[in-house]
């Protein structure tokens, strides 16, 4: 995984949370809600890379 879809990964996660901490802060459900999605989303496509990162280092030790 580059390192820019890491930095991505991450600042979504970070938007994520910041929307969920304004939802909590003004008592709004939707936004708490938005904030929450955006974080799982984060997460899951992180775990994506993970996996084709895993798969990648698989390949390379089969094939060296």
């Amino acid at each position: 995984m580059s390192l820019g879809d890491k930095i991505s990964n991450k600042a979504d996660e970070f938007k994520g949370r910041a929307k969920e901490k304004a939802g909590d802060a003004t008592d709004d459900e939707s936004l708490q809600a938005e904030g929450a999605a955006d974080q799982s989303k984060a997460g899951m496509k992180q775990a994506g890379e993970n996996i084709k990162d895993a798969a990648g280092d698989a390949k390379k030790a089969v094939t060296d």
